[in-house]
């Protein structure tokens, strides 16, 4: 091949042949189109998010309840919610469901704490849960759609901004799988049926759901304890390093608890104590704002592990 001398300043620097410069230049041209398009990239990043800035900023998107969601937006949270289950709930073991006895105790669960906003055959949502965007699910057709695990797992853990609780702090999981249990019976109860089962067991029980026992509490749980901090209500009223919610705080910080010498000002800063003190707070002060939250004795010691972290 014929070779080329490239010079500088008139005198020989490199012998290269003509592939070598035809192969440079096709580099060079490359590397241009490259940062070219990163740039291009870069800036369409930057107006993208400039864009939604002020999008945010000048409220154009209509939070009130009153509105429904757009169709793209309804349709992105409902798939993400979904896949977000499903990929949660792929590995949760399903105990028996069919037992006569667990079918209606879901029966009552159901009845207690979910027709006020899913209803039933027949029977309305309470008025609150009208006022709900978006509006709580039929579950006579979730029951067709959705696994029983993944039944469970909204019940257990919720669904954020969608108005559906966590029940994991309020009813144990026996409970929970029994409400998943009745779920699957929806689909096939007429309206009339549903009434009678509902006068039956009346009949049966009048405490449609009796108390739950306090859970034996082992060695605190530092992770279990925030989350049920959180599901206490507890960020309403006091701001935690780490915890989102509380940027309005009603009563006092919680950062460095730990080392703290009094509890609401009065008792030693004993795990005793926070325990007495979470569970029965108008008992150590009637004067007190914190109310009395029936916090269970496990999720008390589950707590108290976790504020003895705040140092």
């Amino acid at each position: 091949m014929p070779a080329t001398i490239l010079s500088c300043r008139g005198k020989p620097a490199i012998i290269a042949n003509d592939n070598t410069l035809i192969a440079n230049f096709r580099m060079g041209k490359l590397r241009g189109t490259t940062i070219r398009t990163l740039i291009a990239l870069l800036v369409l990043a930057i107006l993208a998010a400039s864009a939604g800035t002020l999008f945010v900023y000048f409220g154009v998107y209509n939070v009130a309840a009153t509105e429904q969601h757009t169709g793209p937006v309804y349709w992105l949270l409902d798939v993400a919610m979904r896949r977000s289950v499903q990929q949660r709930a792929k590995r949760i073991p399903v105990p028996p469901l069919d037992d006569r006895a667990t079918i209606e105790r879901g029966f009552r669960l159901y009845e207690a704490n979910c027709e006020i906003c899913h209803g039933g055959p027949g029977v309305a949502p309470d008025a609150i849960a009208l006022g709900l965007t978006p509006l709580p699910a039929n579950l006579a057709h979730a029951a067709l759609h959705w696994k029983p695990a993944e039944l469970f797992w909204v019940i257990k853990y919720g669904i954020k901004m969608a108005g559906m609780p966590a029940w994991e702090f309020r009813l144990p999981e026996q409970d929970l799988w029994a409400i998943v249990a009745f779920v699957n019976e929806l689909p096939k109860l007429a309206p009339l049926q549903y009434k009678e089962i509902a006068r039956t067991l009346r009949e049966v029980d009048a405490e449609a759901v009796p108390p739950l026992p306090d859970l034996t509490p082992g060695r605190g749980d530092v992770k279990r304890g925030k989350t049920a901090f959180y599901q206490y209500a507890c960020v309403t009223c006091h701001e935690i390093p780490g915890v989102v919610g509380a940027d309005k705080p009603v009563g006092p910080p919680l950062d460095k608890i730990a080392t703290r010498v009094f509890i609401a000002g009065t008792l030693p800063n004993t795990p005793e104590n926070m325990i007495r003190w979470l569970r029965a707070p108008l008992e150590v002060n009637p004067k007190t704002a914190m109310p009395d939250l029936r916090v269970t004795e496990r999720d008390a010691w589950d707590i108290a592990a976790y504020l003895y972290t705040l140092k």
